[in-house]
């Protein structure tokens, strides 16, 4: 049996807006497996990104636990959590969030400020994880001088740059072309595969969920497994 690197039990969200209690997530029970690649879809409004969230230590469950690689993650400080996510989870996003001003390089480079390294150890690392996306070539370039598919392979790189176990993906593809958006998504298969990187993407398209090891359905704050069609 695989081991468990993420487990959801019980876990409700509620917001309040004014007067109104929205429950977002209701009574989800959720494992994700070491190694795992799940896509996950639905309507928007469905609870997939406030999920993402919960994974990735960004927000608390009104109810019920959420545990990742052993840490029970509504039981941690919010500087605790910050810590936490610095060197286990990964963020790639639809939009990269790259800073202009900084090289390839150093947008990689950046949450290994955070941690003890030295100056030499960072860019080393920075540098290997451009190796690994195709962009070794690309590292003095600065944003404005790459491609849409360049940009967010940087974004990814700079996801892996601390050997996150966990990636967390909401919409990555969102921004491109189906081409483009099809080398990423290999590319996400290649970080599962052979770097051992379990992910979580949530995706409103078929085709992108099609690259992922299985598929669920989130909607009215449950999820389901997706029938294959």
């Amino acid at each position: 049996m695989s081991e468990i690197l993420a487990r959801l039990e019980g876990v409700s969200r509620i917001y309040q807006k004014g007067k109104e209690r929205v429950e977002v997530l209701h009574e989800l029970d959720l494992q994700i497996p070491k190694g795992d690649f799940i896509a996950i879809m639905g309507p928007s409004g469905s609870g997939k990104t406030t999920l993402l969230n919960l994974l990735g230590g960004l927000d608390k469950p009104t109810a019920g636990t959420v545990t990742v690689g052993g840490a029970e993650l509504s039981s941690m400080s919010n500087n605790q959590l910050s810590h936490w996510r610095s060197t286990n989870i990964g963020f790639i996003f639809q939009f990269y969030n790259l800073l202009p001003v900084l090289t390839a390089l150093r947008n990689v480079e950046l949450p290994l400020l955070l941690t003890d390294f030295s100056s030499k150890e960072r860019v080393k690392r920075a540098s290997i994880a451009l190796d690994i996306v195709g962009l070794a070539d690309r590292a003095k370039h600065y944003p404005r001088e790459l491609s849409g598919g360049q940009e967010q392979r940087v974004a990814i790189a700079r996801a892996i740059v601390s050997d996150p176990s966990l990636l967390l993906c909401d919409e990555p593809t969102g921004d491109l072309d189906r081409e483009t958006a099809d080398e990423i998504l290999r590319l996400l298969q290649v970080l599962n595969r052979e770097h051992g990187k379990t992910i979580v993407m949530v995706t409103h398209d078929a085709q992108a969920a099609d690259f992922a090891n299985r598929s669920l359905h989130c909607d009215k704050g449950t999820l389901e497994a997706k029938e294959a069609a």
